[in-house]
């Protein structure tokens, strides 16, 4: 029976348009279909190639079953149209063997015959994997057609291949892509978690340093009107007794030792400052450490005998060691401060400084109040206290064994502390590296910048003193100092003023502060030692800028010495080769 396909009735709609190709469609569309055309005839395989002609196929001709077997293995074919009779194997039997072959089982075949009844090879074709069945002379129309059936059904078929592996490939991306996802959400989780952790521990030091600092405001608060108080009621004392020498013997003492005080707490606030700038230089040099732990010992003695301690010091004859000396004093001013600070009354402090290989061991021990568990690991940390309760009596800022600390390793050497609990006292010690090879090595045996006997003092009607310092108070305190040495002594309040007067009076030493109003000290210096008549004048800076650098620019301006405020008289008396006590 034939079926004749008929288009549908138009209804007057628009038919759609039909979707456009994809780029796989494309390619498919446009690479020729590959027919295999097998027959021991070549002029029937040029009649096959006649009617089959179209830029759409590549036609492969194979003139044996043995050819055409090649031809399978070596390429792919989209149609096996088969001669019947062939010598040697025949085409049933190369359809048989196709059809075995995984790779080619899906090749449609059409056979072609002349010679066999329809019936009876036609159900033989069949039975083998044909798919369809012609009898020659072809008829030309219908194997085209048939062909172009199995052609276009390759193409589909090679068309939903291509996309079927667009489609694999783009499956695979997108889960390569999803596991990339969930890899950089895993790593972003894990970021923000640290980060989260990071944020909750800065907040967590932001606030203990804020409360640190809190704290620290409030101590220095209470430890700086604490000396002024004294000092305060000191001045009154000493002005309301004219008549009673020892009220106002008492109260001279109370003030030097509160503003001494003072002094100890701004010096360890700068230190600090330096310290954490990188900005302290040491001035090493080779010196006996014992001459100087005489003298810290020495500037410690008054706070120890107001609480009637009791201080032993065990130290061996010689322990050279190359540093900065006033800076291990100062280390060991700290120590023996602190020690007295949290000793009680009667209590007992020790030194000792012995050698012990290569290193000099030097500790500070005594009965105190000691240190609990919780504070010992952190007694180096800055503004760390002791006791911070409101009745703590001892004082300091919580800063002085970090400055010690730190100064101790700028000398290569390490500090620890030790204490056997609550009111069980404490112990410091540190090591300092000894300095090889010490005999004849020049080591200063007073550990000070000066000579230990130093120049005989001079007459000191024949020193004529200028204070230029633009402080009323200071620059007139510390001229009735010196004219109680019987200096003469007069005094101005800025640079101008500075150098009138310098004409005028004729000064052998000029006392000049260095921040001056209108003609500041450095260029006062300049001026005047630029004239005849000062050449031989003294001139010596005053000044609350102390470091290294503040030095040196007043030495390149033409000072021959500088001194820090508050000054150290008994250093500055040395200096003007004056009296330390005062005249009758």
């Amino acid at each position: 029976m034939n079926f004749e396909l008929q288009p549908p009735p138009d209804a007057g709609i628009a038919p759609a348009s039909p979707p456009a190709p994809s780029p796989a469609e494309l390619a498919a569309a446009a690479e020729p279909i590959n027919i295999l055309i097998v027959d021991d005839e070549p002029k029937n395989l040029t009649a096959l190639e006649t009617v089959l002609d179209d830029p759409g196929y590549r036609l492969v001709r194979a003139g044996s079953a043995d050819q055409a077997l090649l031809a399978l293995v070596a390429e792919e074919f989209a149609l096996l149209v088969l001669d019947i009779q062939m010598p040697g194997m025949n085409g049933f039997e190369l359809a048989q063997m196709v059809k075995q072959r995984k790779k080619t089982a899906y090749i449609p075949i059409i056979f072609l015959t002349a010679y066999y009844s329809e019936d009876q090879h036609a159900l033989e074709g069949y039975s083998t994997g044909a798919v369809d069945y012609l009898h020659k002379p072809i008829n030309a129309t219908v194997l085209r057609s048939k062909v172009a059936v199995f052609a276009q059904l390759h193409r589909k078929t090679r068309e939903n291949a291509l996309s079927n592996t667009a489609l694999l490939a783009e499956v695979a991306e997108r889960r390569e892509a999803q596991k990339q996802l969930r890899d950089l959400n895993q790593e972003l989780e894990q970021r923000v978690a640290v980060r989260t952790e990071a944020l909750v521990k800065s907040e967590e030091a932001m606030r203990e340093a804020d409360k640190r600092k809190d704290e620290f405001l409030a101590m220095l608060g209470h430890e700086l009107r604490n000396p002024l108080s004294a000092i305060r009621h000191a001045v009154r004392i000493h002005g309301e007794s004219p008549d009673d020498p020892a009220a106002r013997r008492w109260a001279s003492e109370v003030i030097d030792r509160q503003s001494t005080q003072l002094t100890r707490m701004v010096d360890d606030l700068l230190d600090v400052e330096r310290i954490n700038r990188g900005r302290v230089e040491l001035r090493p040099e080779a010196l006996e450490l014992n001459a100087v732990l005489a003298r810290a010992v020495e500037a410690a003695q008054s706070l120890m005998a107001d609480k009637q301690h009791q201080l032993s010091v065990d130290a061996e004859p010689s322990l050279p060691v190359r540093g900065d000396a006033a800076r291990l004093q100062q280390v060991f001013v700290n120590l023996l401060s602190n020690a007295a600070k949290y000793t009680g009354e009667g209590g007992r402090i020790r030194v000792s400084a012995h050698r012990r290989g290569d290193e000099a061991v030097i500790s500070v021990s005594d009965n105190g109040i000691g240190l609990t568990p919780e504070v010992l690991p952190r007694v180096f940390d800055l503004f760390t206290q002791v006791h911070t309760s409101i009745d703590r009596a001892q004082g300091g800022l919580g800063i002085g064994l970090t400055v010690v600390k730190s100064l101790v390793e700028m000398h290569g050497g390490t500090i620890d502390a030790q204490s056997a609990g609550v009111d069980r006292g404490s112990t410091f010690t540190i090591r300092l590296p000894l300095l090889a090879n010490a005999a004849n090595n020049g080591i200063r045996k007073s550990g000070t910048a000066a000579s230990a006997a130093g120049p005989e003092p001079v007459d000191p009607a024949s020193i004529r003193v200028l204070i230029v310092d633009d402080h009323r108070d200071a620059g007139e305190a510390l001229a009735r100092l010196l004219t109680r040495r019987g200096c003469q002594v007069r005094v101005a309040h800025d640079g101008l003023e500075g150098v009138d007067l310098a004409h005028q009076f004729q000064p052998t030493v000029l006392l000049l502060d260095l921040g001056l109003p209108g003609l500041d000290g450095f260029e006062l210096c300049r001026t005047l030692r630029a004239q005849a008549e000062f050449k031989a004048a003294r001139f010596i800076a005053i000044s609350g800028y102390a470091q290294k650098s503040d030095i040196e620019l007043s030495r390149s301006a033409g000072f021959d010495a500088h001194f820090a405020k508050p000054v150290e008289f008994s250093a500055l008396f040395a200096e003007l080769q004056v009296p330390t006590g005062a005249s009758a």
